[in-house]
């Protein structure tokens, strides 16, 4: 019979408040952050630090890359490591579109003024333009040579006076040093701006679209002016500079300055060394702010007209001043060579800098205005800011006319920091209570106590560097071996430490309660292995004598070279120790006699287990290979090579021969001892597993990682067969060596520069879509649909045929059955599978079709357009289908008739499409002319009107005039 194994699921994932590789974004209220945390996003209440909301999509293992918010309050557009970008809604926490396009990172999204349309930008260096609503890919734009660092839109104003200004331009900056200005009327680039000497990491516009700011890795920010008369004009622009006449016209032909555009305006210094990270105009247009790869954030202040007035006078009433001390000295030649103060406006006139925001908790990552618009009003100005370390910092900084009054500090102050839901540095060890209710995790400086129900943190408490902990019976008590040799002992009821031990002289590796649990053994790099006994000691306490948990030292084992883990037989009649020369050593624990030696390992066992039963021994080693000992003779029973790094964690499940174990190459896996079969393979952490704790019955097991998170894997009831196991992880790799075919058509391998644009396509223009297993699974299912109808569809005209012609004893054809247990029609059934199918996924499924299935479908729509189905669906198909097979039907006579009668039936449908919509449209306005004329009031003022009507009588009175 086939052995069946029970699977483990990612039950909860916490420890995570902001990762590193995305930014920080407000709500539209401004009470909220939306923060990434690996692939999840969390939404943090500010005010009370508290965790309000979790974004998760299970079929999503990408590390989130890039967030960005919709101008409608309501959705806000996620892109991910792997190319897809998905929009969420804040209000039912689900998905509402998923776009795939990129072949990379998505690394710069932003949505146009109406919300309807979104532009991206990814590490393949391409920039894709978005229907929201349309829920489609529109266009692919390329010219960047490297990855794209930011985009926006830019409002196109609009030709008619009053009219509604529509998005006409994106504007990009890259790594290649370049920023482009893209017309997306005509899709093409307009302009590109060279100033930079390296890489340019973020742009910005103001909110009126007058002016842009771009930084990269130069000590200062570059300043643009954007002309909109020359936006409005568009494409004219090159027509205008050849009428400029020869005199206007640059040397080399280009555009002159004045008919730029976007014109270099200044430059401003900036206080910090390190690049620009971050740059971002404030919603009021008075506040800048720029933060670069530092822990600082640098606020500049915009002037207004009448400040740069007032500030142009003083400096020339400062210069009159200066002259005419130079007179009074009798230096007439030294007042004369006096510079003219300049009269034109400087970038650095209207933009100063104002404050600096210093973090002493660490590196700041990406920062968020508030989105308040009256700041005046409120008084301050709010930035979120994200740090490296796991940390989010809200800061509030005063305004300038607030900051005038005595009371109020004029300076930058941290009014929140959202820090006690995670580590700062990478988890080194985790530890389960006995009751699997606690879980006891350890960083550098900081250990921390989880409920593993509701996964919040209870206690956390200050430590030194841990490199192992575990729970003392009772669970009321947790001892940590730290990289100084010390064991700290923490009093979890009073969240303190109450005793340091210095136990070593070097860091401790490994520690483990003796199967008693009267005692415990530590192993150390100071080559002891040391036995320890628990003891209760009296202290004196004020007046009062209270006895507390102490250890006491019994026993020193000396070693040849460094203790890397010690383990004792749960039946305590052994003692393990793994060495820093690859071997393990088995002692017995009475008489601490040698017992075995095990070689094997070419590099040192770093973690190591033995089995419930006392038999089995398990040891995982930095040469990648796991392997099983049996601890009567000490032969080796299996070696596996069990991951692509360094394994850093073995653990038995309790009374079984299964065992889980944890790598740098961010997967644990969990092995049958008995047959050295891999069952499962867990994937889901981003960075390497350091650690690895598995519950008392095998129920939970808990992983730590670099990424800082802790995830909790669930037993389940789904049962695990090897051999489907093994085909599913075939397919899978079939599957992604298959999308990455696809990917590379029209990519070239530059050398290291995997993935650069093909230098033979020079196209700006391509499509936006890209072809994934779900276009593939859905192109293959319209073919198999097309199939059955035209099947079925045949069969009957045969039998029509034969019955026309007297045929006897013809039996009806059999319908299909699975159209008969879904109760539809050949027809009903191709174009549910047409509908089912997403939008933004139609134009790659459709490409999968082989010429004869679009033959078919050509003939299909015909009958759904007579059927007057969904009209703009049933365009979408046709057009693309003729747009993409246009030479084979050109040369195919046969389809004429065919193409005639959908030309034909289709023009009747839009046509009463159109009257419909015209007809309703007209309803609309007469029901909105009623409303306002129904609605309408009119207020007079009845002391004008009397004050009217006493004018009026005062004339009359004077003078009369008839008429005969």
């Amino acid at each position: 019979m086939v052995k069946a194994y029970q699977r483990y699921t990612p039950r909860t994932i916490f420890g995570v408040v902001a990762s590193g590789n995305s930014n920080i974004v407000y709500d539209a209220e401004g009470k909220y952050a939306i923060s990434p945390t690996l692939e999840d996003i969390s939404i943090w209440d500010l005010k009370k630090g508290e965790l309000v909301g979790t974004w998760h999509d299970s079929d999503n293992r990408s590390e989130v890359t890039c967030i960005a918010r919709s101008v409608d309050r309501d959705s806000y557009a996620v892109g991910y490591a792997n190319g897809s970008i998905r929009i969420w809604s804040m209000k039912t926490s689900d998905v509402l579109v998923t776009f795939n396009g990129h072949r990379s990172a998505v690394t710069a999204l932003a949505f146009d003024k109406s919300g309807s349309r979104l532009v991206s930008g990814s590490r393949d260096t391409d920039l894709i333009v978005w229907d929201v609503e349309g829920e489609v890919g529109l266009y692919r734009l390329r010219g960047h040579k490297d990855q794209v660092t930011s985009v926006r839109f830019l409002s196109k104003p609009s030709m008619v006076d009053g009219g509604k200004p529509t998005d006409g331009y994106v504007l990009s900056s890259s790594k290649d040093t370049l920023i482009k200005l893209w017309d997306l009327s005509t899709q093409h680039c307009m302009e590109t701006l060279v100033a930079h000497r390296n890489e340019v990491w973020d742009c910005d516009v103001n909110a009126d679209e007058t002016m842009l700011v771009s930084g990269g890795g130069d000590a200062d920010i570059k300043v643009w002016k954007i002309n909109a008369a020359i936006l409005k004009s568009g494409l004219a622009v090159g027509e205008e500079a050849q009428e400029a006449g020869d005199d206007e016209e640059m040397a080399d032909g280009e555009v002159p300055a004045h008919l730029k555009a976007i014109t270099f305006y200044g430059s401003i210094p900036r206080q910090s060394k390190e690049r620009v990270t971050t740059l971002e105009f404030h919603i009021s247009q008075q506040f800048l702010g720029c933060q670069a790869a530092d822990k600082s954030i640098e606020l500049f202040r915009i002037r207004s007209i009448d400040e740069i007035k007032k500030k142009m006078s003083r400096r020339k009433k400062r210069q009159r001043e200066k002259q005419q001390q130079l007179l009074k000295k009798g230096d007439t030649e030294g007042a004369v060579a006096e510079e003219p103060v300049d009269e034109a406006i400087q970038a650095t006139d209207e933009i100063t800098s104002w404050h600096i925001i210093r973090s002493a908790a660490g590196k700041f990552r990406s920062f968020d205005f508030a989105p308040v618009k009256d700041v005046e009003k409120v008084g301050h100005l709010q930035l979120v800011a994200s740090l490296n370390n796991n940390t989010v910092e809200v800061w509030t900084v005063p305004h300038p006319t607030a900051a005038k009054n005595e009371d109020v500090a004029d300076e930058p102050n941290k009014a929140y920091t959202l820090e006690l839901a995670g580590h700062r540095s990478d988890i080194r060890t985790v530890a389960l209570s006995s009751d699997d209710e606690l879980l006891c995790s350890a960083s550098n400086n900081s250990l921390k106590i989880w409920n593993v129900k509701t996964t919040s943190c209870i206690r956390t408490m200050e430590c030194g560097y841990a490199l192992c902990c575990a729970f003392l019976p009772g669970n009321r008590h947790v001892i940590v071996g730290t990289k100084s040799g010390h064991l700290e002992l923490f009093d979890l009821g009073s969240s303190s430490m109450i005793e340091s031990i210095e136990a070593h002289e070097g860091a401790i590796w490994s520690l483990q309660l003796r199967p008693d649990r009267r005692g415990l053994v530590t192993g150390s790099a100071d080559k002891d292995v040391k036995f320890w006994d628990f003891d209760m000691i009296e202290e004196q306490i004020g007046q009062t004598v209270k006895k507390r948990l102490s250890l006491v030292h019994m026993r020193t084992l000396k070693m040849s070279d460094d203790v890397l883990c010690v383990r004792y037989s749960p039946d305590q009649k052994m003692v393990a120790v793994s060495l820093l020369d690859a071997t393990v050593k088995v002692f017995y624990h009475d008489t601490l006699k040698f017992f075995l030696s095990l070689y094997g390992h070419k590099l040192p066992v770093l973690s190591m287990d033995i089995s419930s039963d006392s038999n089995l021994l398990v040891t995982c080693s930095a040469d990648k290979n796991v392997k099983l000992w049996g601890l009567d003779f000490g032969d080796c029973h299996k070696s596996m090579f069990a991951h692509q790094e360094s394994v850093m964690a073995v653990q038995f499940v309790w009374n079984t021969h299964y065992f889980f174990t944890a790598s740098k190459d961010r997967t644990i896996k969990y092995w049958d001892g008995d047959k050295f079969e891999n069952i499962l393979k867990l994937e889901g952490h981003h960075g390497e597993v350091w650690a690895l704790a598995v519950g008392t019955y095998g129920n939970i097991v808990v992983s730590a990682s670099h990424d800082r998170s802790l995830r909790i894997w669930q037993k389940t009831e789904d049962q695990v067969f090897l051999e489907e196991e093994r085909e599913q992880e075939l397919d899978d790799l079939y599957e992604a060596t298959l999308t990455a075919s696809f990917e590379k058509t029209g990519m070239v391998d530059n050398g290291d520069n995997v993935g650069a644009p093909s230098t033979s396509n020079g196209d700006e223009l391509a499509s936006a879509g890209k072809q994934t297993m779900d276009t593939l699974k859905a192109g293959e299912r319209i073919m198999e649909a097309l199939e059955m109808a035209d099947q079925e569809i045949n069969a009957w005209k045969e039998y029509n045929a034969g019955v026309a012609r007297g045929e006897r004893g013809l039996s009806k054809p059999q319908r299909s059955p699975l159209l008969i247990s879904m109760r539809q029609t050949p027809e009903q059934h191709v174009w549910n599978e047409i509908q089912r199918v997403r939008p933004a996924e139609l134009d790659e499924a459709l490409l999968v079709l082989p010429f004869s299935a679009v033959t078919s479908l050509l003939n299909w729509l015909d009958v759904f357009v007579q059927r007057e189905y969904n009209i703009n669906l049933v365009c979408r198909v046709l057009f693309f289908l003729i747009k993409s097979h246009h030479n084979q039907i050109v040369s195919n006579r046969v389809m004429r008739p065919m193409l005639d009668s959908v030309r034909r039936n289709l023009r009747a449908g839009l046509q009463k499409q159109k009257d419909l919509i015209g007809f309703n449209v007209a309803a609309l306005n007469y029901i909105r002319r009623d409303y306002e004329a129904n609605n309408t009031s009119q207020f007079f003022d009845e002391e004008a009107i009397r004050k009217d009507e006493e004018k009026k009588a005062e004339s009359e009175k004077k003078r009369k005039f008839m008429k005969m």
